[in-house]
């Protein structure tokens, strides 16, 4: 019984660390394509919401837009971001920020480094603060059965 206090505070540490991973990917992936130093003219094709919770949690819905443009070399790309404006709808052109290695990785988003920076760091801190929150409760979880442990009897 006493595994599950070690077992859960670990799983939940893993899936935060993938978090950090995915949380830095994104943010290196916008800014190579902020940085790239290329941009294209790219239409909107489709945009369409997803939905998530819902029963004892509050509804979360996330705006998709998927973009296609032309690379500099005559390539044709297609992209799908999430959580762009509102506005934006099937048909509009927009502006897109791509690097030349790797254009499907474009964004339609315009650059804002301090913001991406401040997002990244503010939820890294989070997760951070997790981890170091379980961490925490195996240590304690670990000393409490180690001091019950020399407490029983023969």
């Amino acid at each position: 019984m006493e595994i599950l206090f070690y077992i859960v505070p670990v799983l939940m540490i893993a899936i935060a660390s993938c978090a950090v991973v995915v949380v830095i990917r994104r943010s290196v992936r916008v800014s190579r394509a902020w940085s790239g130093g290329l941009t294209a003219e790219a239409r909107c094709l489709r945009t369409y919401t997803t939905t998530s919770g819902g029963g004892d949690t509050s509804v979360r819905t996330t705006l998709h837009h998927v973009y296609e443009f032309t690379t500099r070399d005559g390539r044709g790309v297609r992209f799908e971001e999430h959580g762009g404006p509102g506005t934006t709808l099937e048909g509009d052109i927009v502006t897109v920020h791509y690097a030349a290695d790797r254009p499907e990785h474009a964004t339609a988003r315009p650059p804002a480094q301090g913001k991406l920076v401040a997002g990244t760091g503010c939820l890294l801190a989070f997760l951070g603060t997790f981890i170091l929150f379980a961490v925490g409760f195996m240590v304690v979880t670990y000393t409490m059965f180690s001091a019950v442990g020399d407490f029983r009897g023969p």
